[in-house]
Order: structure tokens, then sequence, then C-alpha cells
């Protein structure tokens, strides 16, 4: 049978997503630090668009009312002239025009059609504290090579001494051997473990050991002049100290109770990664991307903007597109490509604080108990049925509330916070997984030391409360808690 090509039709339907809305939906998901690296980038690639750093004094004094501001920018963003559907809504898509007006279109454009919706709390101590400043944090390599200059060593030390120094991991430990060492260095084994014996001297205490009881060891000297029994705990009954099983140490030891007490004490007080404090990560704090505040009239939901540049529209190409001006066909062209492109990333931008001023007022609505009283009355609650209240799609307040966080009195807390699976109450209803750990935690804390609650138990105390919980599930969330099992938490001594 002899292959050959046909040309045919055939009707379909398909979904064909425009770049205008792809960039849409990307700026939903953004962060607040990712929206003003874009915004810079846009800034530098488009020359349609530039920053309006000019403060106009009648804004400023109308920004001292924030939450006018934010209620009358937001809910009549609806009814502007110039405002496109809703990204993600139920009705459909971004719809772009197929031929521009481009003369009254700049006309009625103003400059300041967006203003980033910028949001100042009133009073600066209503707003988080942060740190002002962060330094670079010192390594430990620096730390320790910074000691080793200083000391007396000679230059053979010195050599060996940066070898040990440059095999030290983040937590402390030496990683390699003292053999490896010195076949590296051509040095006799003897000299090498002579400069290691130095820099375990070194701070921080517990520094180039070779696994967790040397570690400790070299802490412990430090404390007390007789490590000899810490010594015999550490290699020998590690096991029994985790578990707090002091008359199997007793048995086999002939220490007393009381001294095996001292001694467990002793240890638990030493710190297993002596390195920590000069690891090479750097402090994250947080930004909120939104602010919630308790006024008298209710909760105020107030937008922050601070660092976003303020976009406008290049008052030298918006002239360039008015008729009479002398402008090429190619270079005119261009310029209403990338004032298409200019108007349209502020739109986005626009709907993007849009949709997260409003995701936000409908997480308040429905966990308005959560702010007032706390965690323990946080409700169960679903994208769809916020996605609902503001007729949106699920998927978009997926994406709006990704990497955006909330001050509110209670606290800062990530959007997604407020979504909760909901576990089965018994006599009917729902109450949402954090509540629950809530209450898991505080039964753990307040516990009898020497009888701690074992998961069946927290879950017979929690059907009391009208919580049907099966065991395997305190189990999961007490781990989600970093709790350790009652077996690990039980204290056979006060």
């Amino acid at each position: 049978m002899a292959l050959e090509i046909k040309q045919s039709l055939k009707l379909g339907q398909s979904l064909v997503i425009t770049p205008q809305l792809q960039q849409a939906i990307k700026l939903l998901q953004l962060s607040r630090v990712e929206l003003a690296d874009l915004i810079q980038k846009e800034l530098l690639e488009n020359p349609i668009l530039e920053e309006n750093a000019s403060e106009d004094p009648q804004e400023a004094k109308s920004e001292e009312n924030t939450s006018e501001r934010s209620e009358k920018a937001l809910e009549q963003e609806n009814h502007h002239d110039h405002t496109v559907d809703e990204v993600g809504s139920k009705e459909g898509e971004f719809k772009e025009p197929a031929d521009f007006d481009w003369e009254n279109y700049l006309n009625s454009f103003s400059s300041n059609d967006y203003k980033g919706e910028r949001e100042s709390i009133a009073s600066s101590d209503e707003q988080p504290s942060y740190e002002n400043f962060i330094r670079q944090t010192e390594s430990l390599q620096d730390h320790l090579l910074w000691q080793l200059h200083l000391g007396s060593f000679d230059k053979r030390e010195v050599a060996v001494g940066t070898e040990i120094i440059g095999n030290i991991n983040e937590d402390a430990y030496l990683t390699t051997s003292c053999e490896e060492i010195a076949q590296k260095t051509k040095e006799e084994l003897h000299f090498v473990e002579h400069v290691l014996a130095r820099i375990q001297e070194f701070d921080p205490i517990g520094v180039a050991a070779r696994s967790l009881t040397e570690c400790l060891l070299l802490q412990a000297k430090h404390l007390v002049s007789d490590t000899s029994k810490i010594g015999l705990l550490l290699n020998d009954y590690l096991l029994d100290l985790e578990r707090r099983d002091y008359h199997n140490i007793n048995k086999k030891t002939g220490f007393s109770l009381e001294e095996i007490q001292e001694l467990a004490r002793l240890i638990s007080s030493l710190d297993p990664k002596p390195g920590r404090p000069y690891s090479p990560d750097n402090a994250q704090y947080i930004t909120p991307d939104v602010y919630i505040q308790n006024t008298e009239d209710g909760y105020l939901i107030t937008l922050n903007e601070d660092g976003l540049p303020r976009l406008q529209i290049s008052n030298l190409y918006r002239k360039s597109m008015m008729k009479g001006a002398s402008v090429n066909g190619d270079t005119k062209s261009y310029i209403q490509e990338r004032l298409k492109a200019a108007t349209w990333l502020i739109k986005s931008i626009h709907q993007r604080q849009r949709t997260l001023y409003r995701v936000t007022k409908s997480i308040v609505k429905f966990q308005k108990e959560f702010f007032d009283h706390g965690v323990h009355c946080l409700k169960p609650l679903t994208l769809k049925e916020v996605a609902d209240d503001i007729e949106m799609h699920e998927s978009t307040i997926s994406r709006v509330t990704t990497n955006k966080y909330v001050h509110s009195p209670r606290g800062i807390f990530e959007l997604k916070y407020f979504f909760n699976s909901s576990i089965q109450m018994v006599e009917g209803g729902g109450v949402a997984s954090e509540a629950v750990k809530a209450k898991i935690k505080d039964m753990v804390s307040g516990e009898d030391a020497k009888r701690p609650l074992s998961d069946q138990k927290i879950s017979d105390l929690l059907k009391h409360q009208n919580i049907d919980i099966a065991r395997r599930t305190v189990a999961k969330y007490r781990e989600v808690l970093g709790i350790q099992p009652s077996s690990k938490r039980k204290r056979r001594f006060p």
C-alpha cells in the first residue's frame, strides 16, 4: 500500500493562553521580593515604563487614612474605566482589544492609574519589628584559621592545621582520618595527632572531634576534672541515657541513681553540634505582603507595598503616539508594541494586588474567630470555599496564597496556613487540623513527666472533647510538632 500526503480539515476546540494571560498568572504566584525584581527588570528592558518617584502632597496626606484608601481603591476597582476581566475569574480571561486608538487611550490613561495601591501603616509601632541590618556571619573555617595564625604554631604545624581545618564540616566535626591528612601533608602520624589535639582546644569547644562521643568529652573536660564516668556512659550506655533508663545503668555500673541523674543532666547540657553558631546561612526575614489590624470598626486589611516602584508611562513616548508626531512607521510600530506590554504589566500588577486583597478579606471573614481568640478557634477551610466566596477559580486562590505572608494581631502567618483539613467531631461538624495540633501540644506540655500521655491516651482525651481522631493521626501530628513518643518523654526522676 503506497503512502501519500493529504490535506484535510478538522474542526475542534482548543484553549490558547495569550502571553498577557500567562504574564498575569505568573505575577499571581510571585512573592513580594520576586515581584520587585521583576518590576526592576521590566524597567530596564522596556523604555516605555518609568518609575514615578514624585510624591504628591495631597496623596501623602491621603495615605494617613489607610483604611479608606484600601477599601475604596480595591473595592471600586471593578468600576474603573480601564479594568479588564479578573484573571482567574469564572467569566474568562484577559481580553486584549483588537485595535487600539492610541491617542484617545493615552489621553485617558493617567500616569497615576497604577500607584501600586501603596499602603503604609499609620503608626510604626503597629508594624512587626525587624532587624535593621544583617551582617554576614563569619564562617567556622575563618574563625578557626584566625586562631591558628594567632597561635604559637610553626610553619609545619600551620600547614597541617590548615589541612585539618579544611576537612572540618559545618557541625565542627573532622570528616577525614589523621592517616589521610598525614599522607597528604607528608608528615608523621603522631605529628598530625599532636596538631589535631591543639586545634581541639580552639573555640568553639568540641571542634575537630571525630565522633559524637569525642565531641561531648572535649566539652566535658572544660566542666569537670574527671571525665571517666561520663566517657563510660557515652561509650556504653548512650541508648539507656536516651531512654532515661537509669535503673539499668545503676544495675550494670553500680553508680548511684543520684550520680547517674547528675551526669545525665551534665551530658544533656552539652552541644552535639558546636559549629552551628557559625553556620554560613544568613537569617531570612519575612516581609509581610498584607497587614491585618484590629480596629473599632473591625479588622482592617492593608497591602504592604513599601519598596515597590510606582509605574507610569513615559511622557516622552506618550507624546510620540499623538497625532502629528513625526515618527516613522517602524519606530511607531515598536513603540506601540512596547506600550502595549507596559500597560498590560501595569494592569497585571494591579489585578494581582486586588486579588490578594480580596482573598485576604475572604480569609478574615471565614477565620474571624481565629483572629479574635487564637489557634484553638481555627476553622477548617478549603480553597473552594474562598474561590466560591469571591467568584474566582481554585487555582487562582492557590497561586495568590503561595509565598505570601500576612501580619496580624496573632502573629505572622503564610496565607496557606489558614487552609486546613477537617477533623470530624463526635457529635457532628469539624475542627481544623491546626487547632487539633495546638490541643495536642497543650496536652503534652501540661502532662505529668513521670506518666507521659501515650498517643492512645491523647486520642481518648480528644474524644472526650468531641474530637474524633485516631491514634495514628495523633502520632502523625505529634511527629509534625517535633514531640517525642511517651517512652522518651518519661522522666523517672524530678
